[in-house]
């Protein structure tokens, strides 16, 4: 799926700024896509862009209305639907990766049939992918990769891709969950693909390119987590990566929502996902690690990272407090 852009944020009736962080990585990392935000009332949650009106958006050009806020539950509340409806009247397709659907919504589907607008869940897939080939396809693939999940490995793939552009390299974001797909306009959610095919999709959304190309693949959960390693180990057949850079938080104390799984080592965790990657890119390597220090004061993160630099060999970065500088670095030598 594609998002017409510019977008109009939706933050709704968020209740802070944590519930419109979809709106907030819109903004933070494509702000040439947003021309406004629209909020409700009672809205506690501002992303720093100009409020307008649905009719201000429209005659500003405004292509998609996009829910940036995610409420208990993920579902579309009542007091949205008229905003959701006036937006469509005026001509805007509507975006959401919340768990309720807006095509599930008969009066939404409706008025999208009416006015010749799309209505896009990008939690689930519409396209039908392939089975995975596994043939060597021009162009270079980065992946990040994590001791777990929800450790930065979308941050990190947006900051690589960033940095990339910025150096006048021809780099791709492909985004393989809602949030990223919400950022970037496009992709696939790969948790939302049967299992058979999520490498299928993968190869999909990251075709052959030219030599000089990069695609920045987002990845999703981790090799060690029991809930979601299948996931995993397909999206990484699927990329076919030539470079990998490894994700961390280090406060964990074990796995995200498994109090029975202690995190793997650093070491550990790099030597399995060499071994998945190299099914379909025997030369695959590690570039980098990058580590989410928002637990750590900025002395203990220092010394941490210099310490795993030291036992690791490779870059070892915070994206947020860094930048990836030194991780591109590496990429390019390759």
């Amino acid at each position: 799926m594609e998002l017409k852009q510019p977008y109009l944020l939706f933050l709704g009736d968020a209740a802070d700024s944590l519930a419109a962080k979809v709106a907030q990585g819109i903004k933070t990392w494509r702000p040439e896509a947003c021309m406004g935000q629209i909020r409700l009332e009672n809205c506690h949650a501002d992303v720093g862009l100009k409020d307008v009106t649905i009719q201000e958006a429209a005659k500003a050009g405004a292509k998609t209305l996009v829910i940036g806020v995610a409420n208990r539950g993920g579902i579309i509340s009542k007091e949205w639907v008229s905003v959701l409806l006036e937006a469509l009247d005026a001509g805007m397709d509507l975006a959401a990766g919340l768990h309720n659907r807006l095509n599930d919504i008969p009066e939404l589907v409706e008025s999208a049939a009416r006015n010749g607008c799309k209505l896009y869940d990008v939690r689930f897939p519409t396209q039908t992918y392939p089975v995975a080939s596994g043939k060597k396809r021009s162009g270079k693939r980065v992946l990040t990769v994590g001791t777990d999940c929800s450790v930065g490995k979308m941050y990190t793939s947006l900051a690589i891709e960033k940095e990339l552009k910025d150096r006048g390299v021809d780099a791709d974001f492909r985004a393989t969950g809602q949030t990223g797909i919400l950022i970037s306009g496009a992709g696939v959610s790969a948790d939302a693909v049967v299992a058979d095919f999520i490498s299928g999709a993968i190869e999909t959304i990251s075709p052959a390119n030219s030599d000089g190309h990069w695609d920045v693949i987002e990845g999703q959960g981790s090799l060690f987590h029991a809930s979601f390693a299948g996931v995993t180990t397909g999206l990484i057949h699927g990329a076919q990566a030539d470079a990998l850079v490894l994700c961390h938080e280090p406060t964990r104390t074990h796995m995200r929502g498994l109090p029975e799984y202690a995190l793997p080592g650093l070491k550990e965790c790099m030597e399995r996902n060499i071994a998945t990657a190299s099914l379909t890119n025997p030369k695959v390597q590690f570039v980098g690690v990058s580590i989410n220090t928002s637990g750590l004061e900025e002395k203990a993160a220092l010394e941490y990272m210099d310490k795993v630099e030291s036992e690791l060999g490779l870059p070892v970065v915070d994206p947020f407090r860094q930048g990836v500088a030194r991780i591109v670095d590496r990429l390019l030598e390759l």
